[in-house]
């Protein structure tokens, strides 16, 4: 594996998640899911292997869109690796919160979620996001966009 002058891997995990509103974000339905964001954000920054999340002016990314369409939320963020995601994502308030997910948005069988590999330092943008996730939704996972099911090295690994 290729390291750094600090010691760290010179590539990190990139991860989107986007997901489809049932109702506006200002409803009462999704109240809980709203007061959720900030005690799930505060989560991921403070997490072993965090390294960064898009945040709009709210500090939450409800207001970026994604795909041109004001119904879909998105979620990114970089992490250490694979290993650091999985164990934020399937534990504490993260995993809370998204135990009643299907009352808040709409099941939608393509690809909803996707992750490649970034150099370490750099940030992606939802360009990169949506390239990611269309690439995803006709190839399936490669290198370029993949899935935690379906994972593959960091380019650095030996």
């Amino acid at each position: 594996m290729t390291y750094d002058r600090d010691g760290d891997a010179a590539h990190e995990l990139a991860q989107v998640n986007i997901s489809r509103l049932k109702y506006p974000l200002d409803s009462p339905e999704l109240k809980d899911f709203v007061d959720g964001l900030e005690p799930v954000n505060a989560a991921a920054e403070a997490a072993d292997g965090f390294v960064w999340r898009l945040q709009g002016e709210e500090g939450d990314a409800t207001e970026v869109r994604i795909f041109g369409d004001e119904w879909i939320i998105v979620n990114m963020s970089v992490w250490r690796n694979t290993d650091a995601l999985t164990a934020f994502m399937y534990q504490g308030r993260h995993r809370e919160l998204m135990s009643r997910r299907r009352e808040w948005f709409e099941h939608v069988t393509e690809a909803m979620a996707t992750l490649w590999w970034v150099p370490a330092g750099r940030r992606p943008t939802v360009a990169d996001a949506e390239e990611r996730l269309l690439s995803l939704r006709e190839h399936g996972p490669t290198p370029y966009a993949f899935t935690l099911r379906t994972s593959f090295p960091r380019p650095d690994a030996v």
